[in-house]
């Protein structure tokens, strides 16, 4: 096997010499083995690249990046391989271009055939080009993940979330040639690498060319309904596109990033379902409702299965909360979610059998197996916000896990959002382990934020280190009080950008359990420079939501 990442790799050549041409595009658990080879902060692609690189006895790259080329020096270094060589690739694709990469193929010919004994076979050459086709697009409508290239395993697990066909844009997805020339049979081995030459170089191009017009036809077909925008960890590539495009397509669109690692079901299956909602794809998942009238008196109910706590609101036909509960998740979501239905049930004096429907939301919710049918934080939030501030078009939302940012239109429906990434900075869990190494808890911890005295930074965002700086500011006799103000500042600061990238504006609206932090709160008022409305139970917002979709669509 011959590993290799880039689309424009000539495998058909490679075949024709020879070779098994392997895709390297798997994840990795821990980058142990690459981080030992290079620096830690080496883009994860090609730490990727690098790991899985040193599985195969032979491996040919391409210099797009200088990323890639410290990889090929890295296992140049190591000396494991029996073939190892990287392709120099033009940035162009015009005459002088072509004859560069030409010359490359042709020198390429010579050493891998010397490498293998095998000689170039025309024919097996030309049918592997002839074969060269994308995958065709989808007749009807369809959903498209552009970018940068994706691991297997992501894109297996996005198009098993989503309603539509996915068809795979990213630059190692979209790789196919143009018909073969009439004479290809006949013509000179030269002319012949000539044509594939370009014919390599005349594919959609990738963001490391220097001509970037054709990518345009990435975007242009009638059927795309939608956009998934893959970025990689740190390749600032594929990140300026997508600012580009946030500000050119009017296409609903998504960005998700990864490192090449496994990424976090939960917060990735929120983010690819919210999407899904805010295209009106699919209706909420339920059994049939009878059109026959509800008998007086029904109740329902929506349930908030998050990482920390699990809150629930039940609602009679008018609109009314006539009981809720907030308590702990715990180890299991169905523990939590039981929980919460006794202590409603127990405020209610009656059994879950006068629910009429139970709408389930938040990391738990297919897992309640008492709920009708679900749907994502995103829009619960969105619409139990809108009901109790209508005026509301920014919603704040800090869990105990992850922090969003939802925006509304005048409607009160979902006009797009951001979600925090893997890190659990600037969330509830975040401010728990400062509480613990301030030995307080969190109703003290919010109360005495608001006593500083000294404007302290504390300037990392990472749980692990923002601890250490806490402790350094102890160690220097610092008020617990000035402390906890840094760290206010620090989440305000963080949150305020993701609301700027998000296009938020006021009104604000903040919810989530880390609203009951008013250090926090008055923060970010000062960051974004305008107040912020606080709902009475900001942690209900979500359950509050579901139960009234739960009144709306399933009622």
């Amino acid at each position: 096997m011959i590993g290799y990442t880039c689309k424009y790799t000539p495998v058909e050549l490679l075949e024709a010499l020879g070779g098994q041409p392997l895709l390297l595009d798997g994840e990795e658990e821990t980058y142990e083995q690459a981080e030992g080879l290079t620096h830690a902060n080496l883009c994860c692609h090609a730490k990727a690249v690098l790991q899985q690189g040193c599985r195969v006895d032979e491996l040919l790259l391409t210099d797009c990046c200088d990323s890639i080329r410290r990889v090929h020096d890295a296992l140049e270094g190591r000396g494991s391989h029996r073939y190892l060589r990287l392709l120099d690739l033009p940035h162009q694709d015009g005459p002088c271009a072509k004859a560069r990469l030409r010359d490359e193929l042709v020198r390429l010919t010579g050493e891998y055939s010397a490498h293998t004994g095998a000689r170039f076979q025309r024919e097996v050459f030309l049918s592997a080009c002839a074969q060269a086709h994308a995958p065709p697009l989808p007749q009807g409508p369809f959903l498209a993940v552009l970018g940068a290239r994706m691991s297997a395993p992501l894109l297996t697990f996005i198009r098993g979330r989503l309603p539509l066909p996915v068809a795979d844009l990213t630059c190692s997805g979209n790789r196919a040639l143009p018909p073969l020339p009439k004479d290809a049979e006949t013509i000179p081995f030269e002319n012949l690498m000539e044509w594939y030459a370009g014919a390599l170089l005349s594919m959609p191009p990738c963001l490391r060319m220097a001509d970037l017009a054709g990518r345009r036809s990435l975007t242009e077909h009638p059927g795309l309904k939608g956009i998934i925008y893959h970025t990689v960890k740190f390749c600032d590539y594929y990140g300026f596109e997508y600012a580009q495009l946030q500000k050119t397509l009017s296409l609903p669109m998504i960005k998700l990033e990864s490192d090449f690692t496994p990424q976090p079901a939960g917060q990735l299956s929120t983010r690819l379902e919210a999407f899904v909602e805010s295209l009106n794809l699919q209706p909420v998942q339920a059994p049939a409702v009878s059109t026959s009238p509800k008998p007086a008196g029904a109740l329902y109910a929506g349930i908030d299965s998050g990482s920390t706590s699990t809150n629930m609101v039940v609602l009679n036909q008018e609109r009314e909360i006539l009981a809720s509960a907030v308590v702990r998740t715990g180890a299991k979501a169905q523990n939590g979610a039981k929980a919460a239905l006794e202590e409603v049930c127990r405020q209610l004096g009656q059994g879950p059998e006068g629910f009429a429907a139970v709408l389930a939301t938040g990391y738990g919710r297919s897992n309640i197996p008492f709920a009708t049918a679900s749907k994502t934080e995103i829009t619960c939030h969105a619409r139990g916000a809108f009901f109790l501030h209508p005026q509301a078009r920014t919603i704040i939302d800090i869990g105990g896990q992850d922090s969003k940012v939802i925006c509304l239109d005048e409607a009160g429906a979902v006009s797009g959002f951001i979600m925090n990434d893997k890190c659990a900075a600037g969330t509830g869990r975040f401010l728990e382990m400062m509480a613990r190494t301030l030995e307080l808890d969190l109703p003290e911890m919010s109360r005495r934020g608001l006593e500083w005295k000294q404007d302290l930074t504390i300037s990392s965002m990472c749980t692990v280190f923002a601890e250490s700086e806490v402790i350094s500011l102890i160690a220097d006799n610092h008020s617990a009080s000035d402390i906890i103000h840094g760290l206010c500042k620090s989440i305000a600061t963080r949150t305020a950008a993701m609301v700027k990238r998000a296009g938020g504006h006021p009104p604000y609206m903040m919810t989530g359990g880390v609203a009951r932090n008013l250090g926090v709160v008055r923060a970010l008022e000062q960051q974004l420079g305008a107040p912020i409305f606080l709902p009475r139970e900001p942690d209900l917002c979500g359950a509050l939501g579901a139960a009234l979709l739960a009144l709306e669509e399933l009622g």
